[in-house]
């Protein structure tokens, strides 16, 4: 599959870059998307919720009313569940949520996410460029010359470029990442994907194994 290089401004280079079939033109497994999402965003849970119990709630435990004759149910504890301060009946407690998924499940989701991207028209290639400064501004002027102003957009890098994140940092709705930390996740939660050059190739050594 063949893509038109673009400039930060939008318009074409002439040049044409090469989506390798493998990685790009798969047919796209849903399943192995939603396995990859769900790990994702389970590994982000921190599980530290928890509520006490009725042996950790701080009380007396003697017996609150004599066994029988009151009328109304027996009650031997004021921590009891039922009474109002008392313990909580199978609260949460503290737990991981992660979970373990196949590197090759992994690899097939990823590829499945960028070939529904590439079969959905939302993925552009950019020619690399750099900033002289962080400055947001100029970060702000590619997105209007790509015509991404109103979008979801997940920008890969080829390599870690100090200037062009920290000017993209304070913009939302927009994220720029390095190939090596592209996730199903990412991809599947942008409109539009911009690949720059210098990282088709680090995908796809990624991707290909």
């Amino acid at each position: 599959m063949k893509v038109a290089v673009l400039d930060i401004k939008g318009k074409e280079t002439g040049r044409q870059a090469e989506l390798a079939d493998s990685v790009f033109g798969i047919e796209p497994n849903d399943h192995a998307i939603y396995l990859d999402v769900k790990q994702y965003q389970a590994n982000q849970r921190q599980g530290t919720h928890k509520a006490k119990q009725r042996a950790e709630i701080a009380g007396s435990t003697r017996k609150i009313k004599k066994q029988k004759g009151t009328g109304t149910a027996r009650a031997g504890s004021i921590k009891s569940p039922v009474f109002r301060g008392g313990g909580r009946i199978f609260g949460p407690v503290p737990r991981d949520y992660s979970f373990k998924l196949n590197k090759g499940q992994k690899r097939l989701a990823r590829k499945s996410a960028l070939s529904q991207k590439a079969k959905e028209g939302n993925i552009q290639v950019v020619e690399d460029f750099n900033f002289d400064a962080p400055k947001t501004v100029d970060f702000v002027r590619v997105l209007e010359g790509l015509g991404l102003s109103d979008k979801k957009s997940l920008f890969v890098l080829g390599g870690s470029n100090n200037n062009v994140y920290l000017s993209s940092r304070n913009l939302k709705g927009v994220e720029v990442i390095t190939y090596s930390e592209l996730s199903t996740y990412k991809i599947v939660n942008a409109n539009n994907l911009i690949v720059l050059e210098g990282s088709l190739d680090g995908i796809e050594q990624i991707l290909s194994k």
